[in-house]
């Protein structure tokens, strides 16, 4: 198999395993990352991380060779589904933490956009080349990257193909942080700051932030009302408003 799926205590790391090809993502490959992340779903992971295999990319995008000769409906039905993996990520009812460990360019750059994080080594490089070769993104890009860095500087990349540096994307709100040191280590503790707390709490707070990327402030009020009362029910939040009135450490149940 190409993707494989490793657990690390409440960790859940995908990785995609083709390092003779960087990592490149074959039609296969995405129905594998659809099939490894229905058993991610099922499970009780509280962090899905997303990496590559080796040392020189995460994933450096498409494999070109089987987009030639395409009827424009097989075209289509291929975005179709990369678009429909990716949104699976999304659509997690846990954190997703995209380990970018070198090239991430084209579908790879989306994959790991499609994540709430991205945590990158300081040698990565990140970008969306389609424009070189007399195409677009297909997979996401145009309508995540704006959300992530802004209208100009989307275009900006996605209009001139250029590659940016990992420091370029931190700059920009591309990425959360860029680790000197293992990538892995660094990542679950970038995660370990958050999975601590109330998943419950967690996923109505990230549904609510989501949502407001496409509602009108007034509407997005109403959802954050709504799902604030979903999470007031909950046992943890019990437990968390206990925690602080006895001055203890809440020892959360994800109830």
């Amino acid at each position: 198999m190409s993707v494989e799926l490793d657990w690390d205590g409440d960790v859940v790391i995908m990785t995609l395993n083709r390092p003779d090809a960087l990592n490149a993502l074959s039609f296969s490959i995405i129905e594998q990352i659809g099939a490894a992340l229905d058993e991610v779903a099922a499970s009780d992971a509280r962090v899905l991380m997303v990496t590559g295999a080796g040392e020189k990319a995460f994933c450096a995008g498409a494999d070109i060779k089987e987009l030639r000769d395409r009827s424009l409906l097989s075209h289509k039905r291929g975005a179709e589904l990369g678009q429909r993996t990716f949104d699976r990520i999304t659509a997690l009812e846990m954190p997703s933490v995209a380990c970018i460990n070198g090239y991430a360019f084209g579908g790879g750059l989306e994959l790991a956009m499609a994540c709430d994080f991205r945590v990158a080594s300081r040698a990565a490089k990140m970008g969306l080349p389609e424009i070189t070769l007399g195409l677009m993104p297909g997979y996401g890009g145009t309508q995540r990257l704006p959300r992530l860095v802004g209208e100009a500087r989307a275009l900006e990349m996605i209009m001139t193909g250029r590659a940016i540096t990992a420091d370029e994307a931190l700059g920009m709100g591309l990425v959360n942080a860029v680790s000197d040191d293992d990538l892995m280590t660094h990542a679950k503790a970038f995660a370990g700051r958050f999975t601590r707390f109330s998943m419950p709490a967690l996923r109505f707070a990230r549904d609510a932030v989501k949502r407001a990327l496409d509602l009108p402030v007034n509407e997005g009020l109403k959802v954050e009302a709504d799902l604030a009362t979903l999470a007031f029910q909950t046992e943890d939040a019990e437990e968390g408003m206990a925690a602080f009135e006895e001055k203890r450490k809440a020892a959360f149940r994800d109830r």
